[in-house]
């Protein structure tokens, strides 16, 4: 499962200390039901990093399934006292695509 294979591997990258990796395919048009993901990651290895950065080091480690029909992702990274202050992610917003 696509789900459990992400967050395998953010857990085995990033030792986070907070960790969810949601399956939002059902909000998106279309027959895929792996495609559209939403991770929220929250470690000690962000800490001085801007972004961007997070970002890339995120896509890097996922160029896989990324590649293999993970067709969106979501990314929430912070570090454990941004998420103290943040203390959830967004709220992910309606699909705009998929004919709707």
């Amino acid at each position: 499962m696509m789900q459990e294979q992400i967050e395998t591997k953010l857990k085995q990258a990033f030792a986070p200390r907070h960790c969810v990796v949601e399956n939002e395919s059902h909000m998106h048009g279309g027959p895929a039901t792996e495609s559209h993901f939403k991770v929220t990651l929250v470690s000690d290895r962000f800490e001085g990093q801007r972004a961007v950065h997070r970002h890339q080091q995120v896509y890097g480690l996922l160029a896989e399934e990324l590649d293999g029909g993970v067709h969106a992702l979501a990314l929430h990274l912070y570090t454990p006292e941004e998420w103290r202050e943040q203390g959830k992610p967004p709220d992910s917003p309606d699909c705009r695509g998929g004919g709707r």
